[in-house]
């Protein structure tokens, strides 16, 4: 029995971040699965969300002033 309610606490987990995933693209916050469901462990963990997604803004800009830069150190 214990299996049975283990199964379908998967599979309602499964489709809770099915749903996440799909409004995430809708939102078009350009997180993978894998990164999404990183982000809800972290914050069922306890991480402040505002925090995390300035922390990921801020990944998101720096990761673009270096491609600029290897960019223009490429030229």
């Amino acid at each position: 029995m214990s299996s049975s309610r283990d199964a379908d606490r998967i599979s309602s987990v499964q489709q809770t971040l099915d749903i996440l995933h799909e409004m995430s693209q809708l939102l078009n916050t350009q997180l993978d699965k894998e990164t999404l469901t990183t982000c809800v462990r972290m914050i069922e963990s306890g991480v402040n969300p505002e925090a995390l997604a300035a922390v990921i803004q801020e990944l998101r800009r720096e990761n673009g002033r270096l491609v600029l830069q290897q960019d223009a150190n490429a030229r």
